[in-house]
């Protein structure tokens, strides 16, 4: 990889910030002072700008992550903190989540660097089923089952809902499978059928299911298996 374009992944400086910065002899690799930002550089070179190492991030990175209540899942927000801040510069600047949750819902999010794998979860053609333990102001009637399968019609929408799954847990609580996203479906659902959604949880995005290991607001790497599955 080029110094320059290094520079300006890793540090927040644009391709000609970067560029004054090695004039300025503010950029060492292995030590010794470097000002051509043609000069090629590889994950073995220790760079350092203003004095301080800068780590290499490589490309292909697959995340899971816990979100937990409270947490937007875009970049920047006025209103809430993101999700962005549980990672360390500069991967929290490289990652992109694979679908996102509401504020308030908990549970599984992916994130990558890779626009391609998180196409596939996202894109509405692959049908990537998505399940939520949800929580429910009044008791489970007899019907939702049915009613899910066969697909509901939204508030404001023409077309109903996909076939989604619904299992009964107890009186208040289920699982529902669904394999479209549409803006707050899973709460728009419930309340199409006379309820509320008091709690949501995201946890398994196709086989992928969130590590029994991870707490709220830590995440780690997919393994191969699970990268692959996409």
């Amino acid at each position: 990889m080029r110094l320059d374009k290094f520079l300006a992944e890793n540090t927040g400086l644009t391709r000609s910030q970067a560029t004054k910065a090695l004039r300025q002899s503010a950029v060492t690799i292995n030590g010794k002072i470097e000002k051509s930002g043609a000069t090629k550089v590889t994950a073995q070179d220790e760079i350092c700008f203003e004095g301080e190492v800068l780590p290499w991030v490589e490309a292909g990175q697959y995340i899971m992550f816990y979100k937990p209540q409270g947490y937007v899942c875009s970049n920047d927000d006025g209103d809430y903190p993101t999700i962005y801040q549980f990672f360390d510069y500069p991967l929290n600047n490289k990652l992109h989540s694979a679908g996102r949750l509401d504020v308030d819902t908990t549970g599984l999010v992916l994130l990558t660097d890779d626009g391609q794998w998180s196409h596939r979860i996202t894109s509405p053609k692959h049908q990537c089923e998505k399940t939520y333990l949800v929580t429910l102001a009044d008791p489970v009637e007899d019907h939702y089952q049915q009613a899910c399968a066969e697909g509901i019609l939204l508030r404001g929408e023409k077309m109903l809902t996909k076939p989604a799954k619904l299992e009964i847990l107890d009186d208040y609580n289920v699982n529902l499978t669904i394999s479209e996203g549409r803006y707050h479906q899973v709460k728009r659902m419930f309340a199409a059928l006379g309820n509320k959604v008091v709690g949501l949880h995201r946890w398994k995005i196709g086989h992928i299911e969130l590590d029994e290991q991870l707490q709220e607001g830590e995440f780690r790497s997919l393994t191969e298996d699970e990268i692959n599955y996409f």
